[in-house]
């Protein structure tokens, strides 16, 4: 995995920061839009969460039954502790054998991960995705991006990223195809309180 864990960057590696920085970036109408617009989750979906973090897309899901995987202890310590019951969290990577934990979904989420993974990385997880979804069922990831019409100040930000695969739309979209028929690429410039792209995918089994 390509990623930066050095400096400030390992800061992120706490719980707390990692969400207070989340707090800080996105505006909470934004996180209201994704989940509106592009993930659409309905009451008694089942929801896969892969590199859920700390959790923080349950606040704008309706209830769910939902399944979030990160390795990273800390961020799932958090996650139990903020939203208890509501969910099944795991400090493990998604596998073939992790999934055996989670029964078909109809909805599989992975918000900013696939930046941090490079080609082959991003592959298995779109593999991985598809396995875990019902027919009929979506992916949906948010990632950044370069685009041609983004800001120079976006793409110096971009840059300084911790995750080193940030991909073009079509890149991401690239990489979907080879798992799924129907991939649907969203380009967002207005999705953080600092200049930002976000490339939204959204994948049908």
């Amino acid at each position: 995995m390509a990623q930066r864990t050095t400096g400030i960057y390992s800061l992120l590696s706490s719980a707390r920061l990692y969400q207070r920085l989340q707090d800080f970036l996105a505006r909470p109408s934004s996180r209201e839009a994704f989940a509106r617009d592009y993930v659409r989750a309905k009451v008694g979906d089942r929801v896969l969460d892969i590199g859920c973090g700390t959790a923080h897309v349950l606040e704008t899901l309706p209830d769910v039954q939902y399944f979030g995987f990160d390795p990273n202890e800390k961020y799932i310590a958090r996650a139990r502790e903020r939203f208890g019951q509501r969910g099944s969290f795991w400090a493990d990577r998604v596998d073939q054998a992790t999934l055996a934990r989670v029964p078909p979904c109809d909805l599989v989420l992975a918000i900013g991960v696939l930046h941090h993974l490079d080609d082959d990385e991003a592959a298995r997880l779109f593999t991985l995705a598809h396995a875990a979804l019902r027919a009929g069922g979506r992916l949906v990831t948010w990632d950044p991006g370069y685009t041609d019409d983004q800001s120079r100040l976006a793409r110096l930000l971009i840059g300084l990223d911790r995750g080193r695969s940030v991909r073009r739309p079509e890149g991401y979209q690239a990489l979907a195809a080879r798992a799924f028929p129907q991939v649907r690429v969203s380009v967002r410039h207005d999705m953080l309180s600092i200049p930002w792209t976000h490339i939204i995918l959204e994948c049908e089994r």
